[in-house]
């Protein structure tokens, strides 16, 4: 004998009966991957070119046309125009500056001189400790410089 609850509905005037089954799986969520939103990038031409054309805008809501036929918002102008004013749109290129190759040498060194300190540091330890267990055991050892 089936103890399954059931659910009554009137839609448009029509009623139904389903199963508590049906309706949550009907009403679960999706488990569709969806799409992962990317970053848009504007070149400096296309920057140029949307501010020339909005300078040129005179009238009333005219820039907000252009912003919307553009799919671009009234912070990408003032960004954008800041950036022009100092000079600084399309001067930017991507990733790190290349710098000296002489100054990347030496800061691989001086990592490698902490590190290397470091494990001389481990050393150090490590013999002191030998040294006083085989004094406390009684073995003699071998001089060291």
């Amino acid at each position: 004998m089936s103890h399954r609850m059931h659910k009554r509905s009137s839609i448009n005037g029509v009623s139904s009966v389903e199963s508590m089954d049906q309706s949550r799986s009907s009403s679960s969520v999706s488990s569709e991957v969806l799409p992962r939103a990317t970053r848009r990038r504007f070149s400096t031409s296309y920057k140029l070119r949307i501010l020339a054309q909005a300078d040129r805008c005179s009238q009333k809501g005219e820039i907000g046309a252009l912003l919307r036929g553009e799919g671009l918002y009234s912070s990408h102008l003032s960004t954008w125009r800041t950036q022009r004013d100092r000079g600084e749109l399309g001067s930017k290129k991507l990733g790190s500056p290349a710098g000296d190759p002489s100054e990347k040498e030496v800061v691989r060194l001086r990592r490698e001189n902490e590190r290397l300190k470091a494990k001389l540091d481990k050393a150090e330890i490590i013999i002191d400790v030998q040294k006083k267990l085989s004094n406390l055991l009684g073995l003699d050892l071998p001089a060291t410089e």
